[in-house]
């Protein structure tokens, strides 16, 4: 659809007499709340918020792009139905499809494809997930009690994981590109400290169910990075299962070796047009540290303290 159309259905949610910027291939994004879209994403996140309905059991998964999501949305998926598939079976989703095609995004595939896409069919509880700010997020919840899980990564980290993964979808992507969209704040979903920023407030207010998690944090202590969600979610590990190693076997099933080495996620596309490969690279912490200049890493730190600067929210 045109973008003149799309910015026709907005009415008064947005100013479309802005200039659109363009970004290192010259395609143009749009400014909608805040953040900045290609025009397709623009009318997906439309569409999501004029026809999504929200249940009080719904999940949604939120993070910025390459911030542990594809981790988070395994990690959901075998906790919240570990009672339907037990982990250590030959049987479960996770070892025959891969995350994103089990926990779907609502504004780059579900929406993107049908104005309504048949959601009501699905059983509870469903989970989804997103990549928008929650400002536009809470606009399709509806004042609805369903829970929501942000995850956050050093940005460092996700501007290299970002990197890697459009270099294999774009030639001639170099880290000066990405750091120079970083810094603008001009770039896919950004400004960064648009989004982490929404959820983290949001998680202080908490006037909406809302877990605020590190990636960082996740890799360090991963069984209680499991067993935090697990509570929020209503879905606790009873004493029996922890003494039967269910959190362990949960871990080991959705592990970045063990995920990264299944066959479903060698080869195939996932329904959001992205190789399954695509989504594993290394999955740790500080990798930054083997791309990134000084003189890089110290730009990207000082405009990272500026931006979260008496927010409270700090990268160590």
């Amino acid at each position: 659809m045109a973008i003149s159309k799309i910015c026709h259905q907005m009415n008064t949610k947005v100013d479309c007499k802005f200039k659109p910027e363009k970004d290192f291939t010259g395609r143009k994004l749009y400014n909608y709340q805040g953040s900045w879209y290609y025009p397709n994403t623009v009318q997906a996140i439309l569409n999501f918020q004029t026809h999504f309905q929200a249940r009080d059991s719904d999940i949604i998964l939120a993070s910025l792009p390459k911030s542990g999501t594809t981790w988070l949305k395994a990690l959901a998926f075998a906790v919240v139905h570990r009672n339907k598939y037990a982990p250590n079976l030959e049987s479960h989703p996770l070892l025959s499809d891969n995350p994103h095609n089990l926990v779907r995004f609502l504004e780059l595939d579900l929406y993107v494809k049908n104005q309504c896409p048949g959601l009501e069919e699905l059983p509870s509880p469903r989970i989804f997930a997103t990549h928008v700010p929650f400002q536009t997020l809470h606009e399709s919840l509806r004042d609805s009690p369903c829970k929501v899980v942000y995850v956050c990564r050093d940005i460092k980290d996700v501007l290299i994981s970002r990197w890697h993964f459009r270099s294999k979808l774009v030639s001639n992507y170099s880290l000066g590109d990405i750091i120079d969209e970083y810094i603008k704040g001009v770039c896919f979903f950004g400004p960064f400290q648009e989004q982490v920023l929404s959820y983290w407030k949001e998680s202080l207010v908490n006037s909406n169910p809302l877990l605020f998690m590190r990636y960082e944090e996740m890799i360090e202590n991963p069984d209680a990075q499991v067993i935090r969600p697990a509570d929020f979610l209503g879905c606790s590990f009873s004493e029996e299962e922890k003494q039967s190693g269910m959190v362990e076997k949960i871990l080991e099933l959705c592990s970045f070796g063990n995920l990264s080495n299944l066959e479903a996620n060698k080869t195939g596309t996932s329904t959001c047009g992205i190789p399954h490969h695509g989504f594993f690279r290394k999955g740790g912490v500080g990798d930054w540290k083997n791309h990134l200049t000084d003189d890089m890493a110290r730009k990207l730190d000082e405009m990272v303290k500026k931006k979260l600067e008496g927010s409270g929210l700090k990268f160590e």
